[in-house]
Protein backbone atom coordinates (compact mmCIF):
# COMPACT_ATOMS: atom_id res chain seq x y z
CA UNK A 1 0.00 0.00 0.00
CA UNK A 2 2.76 2.43 0.97
CA UNK A 3 4.68 1.63 -2.24
CA UNK A 4 1.57 2.30 -4.35
CA UNK A 5 0.98 5.64 -2.59
CA UNK A 6 4.63 6.59 -3.09
CA UNK A 7 4.46 5.73 -6.80
CA UNK A 8 1.19 7.67 -7.20
CA UNK A 9 2.70 10.65 -5.42
CA UNK A 10 5.83 10.53 -7.54
CA UNK A 11 3.79 10.37 -10.74
CA UNK A 12 1.68 13.32 -9.61
CA UNK A 13 4.75 15.45 -8.78
CA UNK A 14 6.36 14.48 -12.10
CA UNK A 15 3.20 15.35 -14.03
CA UNK A 16 2.94 18.75 -12.32
CA UNK A 17 6.59 19.47 -13.02
CA UNK A 18 6.15 18.54 -16.67
CA UNK A 19 3.06 20.73 -16.91
CA UNK A 20 4.87 23.73 -15.40
CA UNK A 21 7.87 23.11 -17.62
CA UNK A 22 5.72 22.96 -20.75
CA UNK A 23 3.91 26.12 -19.72
CA UNK A 24 7.19 27.94 -19.08
CA UNK A 25 8.53 26.86 -22.45
CA UNK A 26 5.44 28.15 -24.26
CA UNK A 27 5.05 31.65 -22.84
CA UNK A 28 5.05 33.24 -26.30
CA UNK A 29 2.27 30.88 -27.37
CA UNK A 30 0.42 31.62 -24.13
CA UNK A 31 0.64 35.37 -24.79
CA UNK A 32 -0.74 34.94 -28.30
CA UNK A 33 -3.57 32.70 -27.07
CA UNK A 34 -4.32 35.04 -24.18
CA UNK A 35 -4.41 38.01 -26.54
CA UNK A 36 -2.61 40.20 -24.01
CA UNK A 37 1.00 40.81 -23.03
CA UNK A 38 1.76 42.15 -19.54
CA UNK A 39 4.67 44.60 -19.59
CA UNK A 40 6.35 46.18 -16.57
CA UNK A 41 7.00 49.89 -17.20
CA UNK A 42 8.06 52.83 -15.02
CA UNK A 43 5.60 55.63 -14.27
CA UNK A 44 7.96 57.84 -12.27
CA UNK A 45 10.96 58.05 -14.59
CA UNK A 46 10.57 60.52 -17.48
CA UNK A 47 11.17 60.35 -20.36
CA UNK A 48 11.08 56.53 -20.14
CA UNK A 49 7.77 56.30 -18.32
CA UNK A 50 5.55 58.79 -16.50
CA UNK A 51 1.92 59.75 -16.01
CA UNK A 52 0.74 62.43 -18.43
CA UNK A 53 -1.90 65.15 -17.93
CA UNK A 54 -4.56 62.64 -19.05
CA UNK A 55 -3.43 60.34 -16.21
CA UNK A 56 -2.23 57.74 -18.72
CA UNK A 57 1.28 56.29 -18.82
CA UNK A 58 3.52 57.62 -21.57
CA UNK A 59 7.20 57.69 -22.47
CA UNK A 60 9.80 55.81 -24.48
CA UNK A 61 9.34 52.54 -22.59
CA UNK A 62 5.57 52.74 -22.95
CA UNK A 63 5.91 53.30 -26.69
CA UNK A 64 8.28 50.34 -26.91
CA UNK A 65 5.81 48.13 -25.05
CA UNK A 66 3.02 49.18 -27.40
CA UNK A 67 5.24 48.50 -30.43
CA UNK A 68 5.89 44.93 -29.25
CA UNK A 69 2.19 44.39 -28.58
CA UNK A 70 1.37 45.70 -32.05
CA UNK A 71 3.90 43.41 -33.73
CA UNK A 72 2.61 40.40 -31.76
CA UNK A 73 -0.98 41.31 -32.55
CA UNK A 74 -2.04 41.42 -28.89
CA UNK A 75 -3.27 44.02 -26.42
CA UNK A 76 -0.78 45.54 -23.98
CA UNK A 77 -1.39 45.54 -20.24
CA UNK A 78 0.98 48.06 -18.65
CA UNK A 79 2.08 47.13 -15.13
CA UNK A 80 3.61 50.05 -13.18
CA UNK A 81 6.86 49.13 -11.39
CA UNK A 82 9.69 50.78 -9.47
CA UNK A 83 13.40 50.01 -9.76
CA UNK A 84 13.41 47.51 -6.85
CA UNK A 85 10.46 45.40 -8.05
CA UNK A 86 10.78 45.42 -11.85
CA UNK A 87 12.95 42.25 -11.90
CA UNK A 88 11.02 40.34 -9.17
CA UNK A 89 7.73 41.00 -11.00
CA UNK A 90 9.23 39.32 -14.07
CA UNK A 91 10.67 36.39 -12.12
CA UNK A 92 7.42 35.65 -10.31
CA UNK A 93 5.25 35.78 -13.42
CA UNK A 94 3.41 39.01 -12.63
CA UNK A 95 4.66 40.34 -15.97
CA UNK A 96 5.76 38.79 -19.26
CA UNK A 97 8.38 41.43 -20.08
CA UNK A 98 10.13 44.26 -18.27
CA UNK A 99 10.67 47.44 -20.31
CA UNK A 100 11.85 49.82 -17.62
CA UNK A 101 15.14 51.54 -18.58
CA UNK A 102 16.76 48.29 -17.50
CA UNK A 103 20.56 48.06 -17.67
CA UNK A 104 22.37 44.76 -18.10
CA UNK A 105 24.51 43.49 -15.21
CA UNK A 106 26.13 40.13 -14.49
CA UNK A 107 24.03 39.84 -11.32
CA UNK A 108 20.75 40.41 -13.16
CA UNK A 109 21.79 38.07 -15.97
CA UNK A 110 21.82 35.22 -13.46
CA UNK A 111 18.07 35.55 -12.87
CA UNK A 112 16.63 36.99 -16.13
CA UNK A 113 17.56 37.15 -19.81
CA UNK A 114 18.10 40.33 -21.81
CA UNK A 115 17.11 41.38 -25.29
CA UNK A 116 19.42 43.39 -27.51
CA UNK A 117 19.57 47.10 -26.57
CA UNK A 118 16.69 49.35 -27.63
CA UNK A 119 17.74 52.74 -26.21
CA UNK A 120 20.89 54.61 -25.07
CA UNK A 121 21.36 55.68 -21.47
CA UNK A 122 24.17 57.50 -19.66
CA UNK A 123 24.34 57.32 -15.86
CA UNK A 124 25.75 60.37 -14.09
CA UNK A 125 25.95 62.44 -10.92
CA UNK A 126 24.13 65.78 -10.98
CA UNK A 127 24.56 68.76 -8.69
CA UNK A 128 24.56 72.54 -8.55
CA UNK A 129 26.25 74.25 -11.50
CA UNK A 130 28.87 75.86 -9.28
CA UNK A 131 29.80 72.64 -7.49
CA UNK A 132 33.46 71.81 -8.34
CA UNK A 133 33.11 68.00 -8.35
CA UNK A 134 34.51 66.47 -11.55
CA UNK A 135 35.79 63.00 -10.70
CA UNK A 136 34.71 59.94 -8.74
CA UNK A 137 37.26 60.83 -6.08
CA UNK A 138 35.61 64.24 -5.62
CA UNK A 139 32.47 62.47 -4.41
CA UNK A 140 34.12 61.17 -1.22
CA UNK A 141 32.16 62.35 1.81
CA UNK A 142 29.44 63.89 -0.37
CA UNK A 143 25.77 63.04 0.20
CA UNK A 144 24.20 61.60 -2.94
CA UNK A 145 20.58 60.56 -3.47
CA UNK A 146 19.97 57.43 -5.53
CA UNK A 147 17.09 55.05 -6.23
CA UNK A 148 17.52 51.76 -4.41
CA UNK A 149 18.29 48.83 -6.71
CA UNK A 150 19.03 51.00 -9.74
CA UNK A 151 22.12 50.77 -11.94
CA UNK A 152 23.34 54.04 -10.42
CA UNK A 153 23.14 52.50 -6.95
CA UNK A 154 25.52 49.70 -7.94
CA UNK A 155 27.82 52.06 -9.86
CA UNK A 156 28.16 54.36 -6.87
CA UNK A 157 29.20 51.43 -4.70
CA UNK A 158 31.85 50.45 -7.23
CA UNK A 159 33.12 53.84 -8.36
CA UNK A 160 32.61 56.11 -5.35
CA UNK A 161 32.71 53.85 -2.27
CA UNK A 162 33.54 56.78 0.03
CA UNK A 163 30.44 58.76 -0.93
CA UNK A 164 27.54 58.99 1.53
CA UNK A 165 24.69 57.35 -0.36
CA UNK A 166 21.09 58.06 0.62
CA UNK A 167 18.79 55.46 -0.96
CA UNK A 168 15.15 56.10 -1.86
CA UNK A 169 12.44 53.69 -2.98
CA UNK A 170 11.48 55.45 -6.22
CA UNK A 171 12.85 58.01 -8.64
CA UNK A 172 10.50 60.83 -7.64
CA UNK A 173 11.72 60.57 -4.04
CA UNK A 174 15.35 60.56 -5.19
CA UNK A 175 14.91 63.73 -7.21
CA UNK A 176 12.82 65.38 -4.47
CA UNK A 177 15.64 64.79 -1.97
CA UNK A 178 18.03 66.77 -4.16
CA UNK A 179 15.55 69.53 -5.01
CA UNK A 180 14.69 70.04 -1.33
CA UNK A 181 18.35 70.29 -0.35
CA UNK A 182 18.48 67.03 1.61
CA UNK A 183 21.39 65.88 -0.56
CA UNK A 184 24.12 67.70 -2.44
CA UNK A 185 23.88 65.47 -5.50
CA UNK A 186 21.65 62.86 -7.07
CA UNK A 187 22.49 59.95 -9.35
CA UNK A 188 20.33 59.28 -12.39
CA UNK A 189 20.31 58.99 -16.16
CA UNK A 190 20.95 61.92 -18.48
CA UNK A 191 17.47 61.62 -20.08
CA UNK A 192 15.84 62.00 -16.67
CA UNK A 193 17.91 65.07 -15.88
CA UNK A 194 17.11 66.53 -19.30
CA UNK A 195 13.37 66.09 -18.66
CA UNK A 196 13.76 67.74 -15.26
CA UNK A 197 15.55 70.74 -16.77
CA UNK A 198 12.94 70.99 -19.51
CA UNK A 199 10.20 71.31 -16.92
CA UNK A 200 12.20 73.85 -14.91
CA UNK A 201 14.70 75.76 -17.12
CA UNK A 202 15.88 77.89 -14.17
CA UNK A 203 16.88 74.87 -12.09
CA UNK A 204 20.44 75.14 -10.75
CA UNK A 205 21.64 71.73 -11.90
CA UNK A 206 24.35 70.34 -14.15
CA UNK A 207 26.05 67.05 -14.94
CA UNK A 208 29.07 66.70 -12.67
CA UNK A 209 30.49 63.17 -13.02
CA UNK A 210 29.71 60.43 -15.57
CA UNK A 211 29.25 56.99 -14.02
CA UNK A 212 28.66 54.76 -17.05
CA UNK A 213 27.14 54.31 -20.47
CA UNK A 214 24.45 51.74 -19.79
CA UNK A 215 22.05 51.11 -22.70
CA UNK A 216 18.54 49.89 -21.97
CA UNK A 217 17.48 46.27 -22.56
CA UNK A 218 14.19 44.42 -22.32
CA UNK A 219 14.04 41.87 -19.51
CA UNK A 220 12.73 38.40 -20.38
CA UNK A 221 12.02 35.56 -17.96
CA UNK A 222 14.59 32.76 -17.93
CA UNK A 223 13.80 29.74 -20.10
CA UNK A 224 11.86 31.68 -22.75
CA UNK A 225 14.00 31.37 -25.95
CA UNK A 226 11.01 31.76 -28.30
CA UNK A 227 9.83 34.97 -26.66
CA UNK A 228 13.38 36.34 -26.42
CA UNK A 229 14.04 35.64 -30.12
CA UNK A 230 10.76 37.28 -31.11
CA UNK A 231 11.49 40.40 -29.05
CA UNK A 232 14.96 40.64 -30.61
CA UNK A 233 13.47 40.31 -34.10
CA UNK A 234 11.06 43.17 -33.35
CA UNK A 235 13.86 45.41 -32.07
CA UNK A 236 16.09 44.64 -35.09
CA UNK A 237 13.25 45.41 -37.49
CA UNK A 238 12.58 48.67 -35.62
CA UNK A 239 16.25 49.61 -35.90
CA UNK A 240 16.29 48.92 -39.64
CA UNK A 241 13.08 50.86 -40.26
CA UNK A 242 14.23 53.85 -38.24
CA UNK A 243 11.53 53.39 -35.58
CA UNK A 244 14.09 53.10 -32.74
CA UNK A 245 15.72 56.37 -33.79
CA UNK A 246 12.28 57.95 -34.09
CA UNK A 247 11.40 57.01 -30.52
CA UNK A 248 14.79 58.19 -29.24
CA UNK A 249 14.43 61.57 -30.98
CA UNK A 250 10.90 61.99 -29.67
CA UNK A 251 11.71 61.28 -26.04
CA UNK A 252 15.45 61.95 -25.67
CA UNK A 253 16.14 64.59 -28.30
CA UNK A 254 18.66 62.59 -30.31
CA UNK A 255 18.86 59.38 -32.38
CA UNK A 256 19.68 56.16 -30.56
CA UNK A 257 22.91 55.68 -32.51
CA UNK A 258 24.82 52.41 -32.67
CA UNK A 259 23.26 50.25 -29.96
CA UNK A 260 24.96 47.01 -28.86
CA UNK A 261 23.53 43.61 -29.68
Amino acid sequence: MHIKKWILGAVTVFSCAMSLSARAADLLDEIIQRGTIRVAVPTDYPPFGFVGPDMKAQGLDVDMANLIGQKLGVKVELVPVTAPNRVPYLQTGKTDLTISSLGKTAERAQVIDFSIAYAPFFDAIFGAKGNPAKTHADLAGKVIAVTRGSMQDQELQDLAPKAIVQRYEDNNSTIAAFLSGQTEFFASGTPVAAALTQRNPKLDMALKVVLANSPCYIGVRKGQPKLLAKVNDIIRDAKRSGKIDELSVRWMGAPAGDLPE
